[in-house]
């Protein structure tokens, strides 16, 4: 039994100490007052990122729903006869990325299904094809599931793999597909994909590479604190290791058309913890994402307070968590997002995806270039 007390870690986190996963379970209980929680995560994030908050323009690509797993958290996949199957052409692909520059986007964020049907070339032309119609955008692809699926489909490894998709025009990798990494979860929500020890072989090997990547974490389901402070120690053992993690997105779990709808939606008292606990545990993360398509807008503005320095973007053509449930907006503007980290009391600031400065043009907002790389000190 833990003798840690929320002095004990207040100290520790005034030092700069790191937490243990004791430290972890304390913050999460309902005993322990989440202002003080978010007090303390709130001394990290202005320490890390001052009062800075981020946002990006960007788009979201998901080729296809149709997927080989059957994860049981998911609303997005369909069965390869579905009638709620697609898979887009290369020239719809092609037609969303001119969407996407001529609205200003600097990223695509491209995630999908793994479709029974479609060979290794498919997704690494996707990425090619983009990149060579559309070279000044970034190409945010892949998670390490779908990177574990090509290896399946290939027998290539791991470092080959990657080096075809960057070759392509691959620019960083987003983080799902993590879910909760301790077994007793993981086996029962997602047992056929790629397991955590995989997971943590994909993102090292891209760390190596000079890729940088995300990492997530799906929570409110059936997992409990214990699970949850284990996947962010986890995270941040790998961290210390290949350094190569940009943000950390906890993503609440939204139970509507999926098998899990007998479950309730983790609440806003559980979305502000979360993303505090995360901020304090995950010491050498830059950066912590309230991820506003699935926290709400309310909830995701007040995480500004509670650890989180970025908001995501503009976030068009999402489809995974609205097919979820999810009731935000399908996407903001870049004026609603300047105008929701202004009223939390924050400096907004446009990033690219790998966190540079984006500046714009006045006269014609859709051109922009690069900054100064937007460090932190950690």
């Amino acid at each position: 039994m833990s003798t840690s007390t929320l002095a004990d870690i207040r100290k520790k986190v005034e030092n700069g100490d790191r937490l243990s996963l004791d430290d972890g379970i304390l913050l999460y209980q309902d005993e322990t007052p989440l202002q003080e929680v978010g007090e303390l995560a709130n001394i990290v994030r202005e320490r890390i990122n001052g009062n800075v908050a981020y946002y990006n323009i960007n788009t979201h690509l998901n080729p296809t729903n149709v997927c080989v797993y059957r994860c049981n958290f998911c609303a997005f996949r369909a069965d390869l006869r579905s009638e709620r199957g697609y898979v887009m052409s290369d020239e719809q692909i092609v037609q969303r990325g001119a969407e996407a520059v001529a609205n200003g986007c600097t990223e695509m964020h491209i995630v999908g299904g793994l479709h029974h049907k479609m060979k290794y070339h498919w997704y690494v032309d996707l990425v090619r094809i983009l990149k060579e119609a559309h070279p000044t955008l970034h190409l945010k692809a892949w998670t390490g599931v779908e990177i574990n699926w090509f290896e399946h489909l290939t027998k290539k490894p791991v470092r080959e793999i990657l080096q075809d998709l960057q070759d392509a025009g691959l620019g960083s990798m987003p983080g799902g597909g993590a879910e909760i990494f301790h077994p007793e979860v993981r086996d029962q929500i997602c047992e056929h994909k790629a397991d955590t020890g995989k997971w943590f072989e994909i993102h090292g090997t891209a760390h190596e590479m000079g890729i940088k990547t995300n990492a997530t974490m799906l929570y409110g389901h059936i997992e409990n604190a214990f699970h949850r402070v284990d996947h962010l120690i986890r995270l941040r053992e790998q961290q210390d290791k290949s350094g190569g993690f940009q943000t950390f997105i906890p993503l609440a779990f939204h139970p509507e058309n999926t098998e899990l709808d007998h479950l309730k939606k983790p609440s806003a008292v559980m979305d502000l913890r979360t993303m505090a606990v995360s901020r304090l545990m995950l010491d050498n993360f830059p950066h912590i994402k309230a991820y506003w398509i699935m926290l709400g807008i309310g909830t995701a503005q007040t995480a500004l307070d509670y650890g989180a320095d970025d908001l995501d973007g503009t976030v068009r053509h999402e489809l995974i968590y609205h097919d979820a449930g999810a009731t935000t907006p399908e996407e903001l503007t870049v004026e609603q997002l300047k105008n929701l980290i202004r009223e939390a009391g924050r400096e907004p600031v446009e990033r690219d995806t790998v966190y540079n400065e984006v500046i714009r043009d006045p006269e014609n907002p859709a051109q922009w270039r690069i900054g100064d790389a937007l460090t932190v000190s950690l």
